[in-house]
């Protein structure tokens, strides 16, 4: 087969090198990412009862998912939840095989709480929220392009994705995962839902880090300013190991400490979804786990969506690894890659419409060199593209 692949140098200035860089990422507990995160939950446990009972992924989109803030009165030494959260399991989903009927509705009310249960430990699965699965049957004419023997792509779409990550973007990402991993075991109190902004402006590079605190953990509120001036020098710590620039970092700038009045960003479970604060699939992070304005992105929505045929996850996923595959493989001759896929429904996904892929070279670099290679890689892996479906259901690439 030969696949349209087309490789061109790009004449720009990379991302690191221009004057201005806006980063964001959305940290697990971030409303936006709970509706991720639920959504890929669901579709896994579907696919798995597939496999486990027919043989096969069957038809599945599960990438409507909403969550509806509830109400609580946080307060120090610990609050109340007054109303819990909501949250819509919504999409599409084969509910019969034969005469068999699949019992597709516990299987994804099961998933969302037990993915709720495994990642927020201070939320009470079954007090703080409610689930209410509206999943229903797919579309005949999907359901019938959804043939995981033809592996024919069942939408007409693009994926988007670029390396190398710079300072900047790996210095956001790494700050939400220390904020939400290591750092839980010396400051439990720092609650789930952490957003993480970076701006960089020539060689200062700013973090601004919401981060919901835990009531329960903290006295008073002399001792929250006293944990965010603690949490802010740890940050800072912890940022500084992914640069030389200089690193300013802001914590809860919305908090007010004057004039005796004290008001700090408390919450009961960690989660800003217990107090209003809505949720939606796609609305946050890409698959590569950051927000990203100055760089090309899809608004695909990955998370929930099926793993053997929707190339507005497969596509997404793939041109970041193979972006970082161009990087990887051809060596510091690589400045930044971009690469994009896009498909038509019914055609084959391993052969898409074109795989474009955008090179940006270092200094005077000849970049004849590089281009069978670049296009073989990408050829190889579009060749193997159905490996990434059990990966997608094992839990080993994230999409958020």
């Amino acid at each position: 087969m030969e696949r349209n692949i087309s490789v061109e140098e790009l004449h720009q200035i990379p991302t690191p090198k221009k004057e201005v860089e806006i980063v964001e990422r959305k940290g697990i507990g971030h409303p936006d990412s709970v509706a991720d995160g639920i959504a890929e939950a669901v579709s896994r446990s579907l696919s798995k009862y597939y496999i486990e009972h027919y043989g096969r992924i069957l038809h599945h989109n599960t990438d409507q998912v909403e969550v509806v803030g509830g109400q609580s009165a946080p307060k120090y030494g610990g609050g109340l939840v007054l109303e819990p959260t909501y949250i819509l399991l919504s999409g599409r989903a084969t509910t019969k095989v034969g005469n068999d009927r699949v019992p597709f509705k516990s299987i994804t009310i099961k998933a969302a709480r037990d993915y709720l249960r495994e990642h927020f430990r201070h939320l009470d699965v079954d007090a703080d929220v409610m689930i209410d699965s509206r999943i229903g049957q797919g579309s005949v004419d999907l359901v019938e392009v959804y043939d995981t023997k033809k592996l024919e792509a069942n939408d007409t779409s693009f994926g988007v994705g670029f390396a190398p990550l710079s300072e900047t973007e790996t210095m956001v990402l790494n700050t939400e995962k220390y904020l939400n991993g290591e750092l839980k075991k010396k400051m439990p109190m720092v609650g789930y839902d952490i957003k993480v902004m970076g701006f960089r402006q020539k060689d200062t590079i700013n973090l601004t880090v919401a981060a919901a605190m835990v009531d329960k953990y903290i006295h008073d509120a002399d001792e929250y300013f006293n944990i965010k001036d603690e949490l802010k020098q740890l940050v800072l710590d912890n940022a500084v190991e992914y640069t030389d620039k200089e690193v300013k970092v802001y914590i809860n700038t919305a908090d007010i400490k004057e004039d005796g009045k004290a008001v700090g960003y408390l919450t009961v479970t960690g989660m800003s979804m217990e107090n209003g604060d809505d949720g939606s699939v796609g609305r946050g992070n890409r698959v590569n786990g950051l927000i990203t304005p100055y760089r090309a992105m899809s608004m695909e929505a990955a998370a929930g969506k099926n793993p053997v045929t929707h190339v507005g996850k497969l596509y997404n996923v793939l041109s970041n690894k193979i972006a970082n595959d161009i990087v990887k493989e051809e060596g510091n001759d690589i400045a930044e890659v971009l690469v994009r896929i896009v498909s038509q429904i019914g055609r084959p996904i391993d052969d898409p419409h074109v795989a474009s892929v955008q090179v940006i070279y270092e200094g005077n670099v000849d970049h004849s060199k590089h281009k069978n290679n670049i296009r073989n890689l990408v050829d190889d892996r579009l060749a193997h593209i159905s490996d990434l479906t059990m990966e997608f259901v094992e839990g080993k690439i994230p999409v958020f």
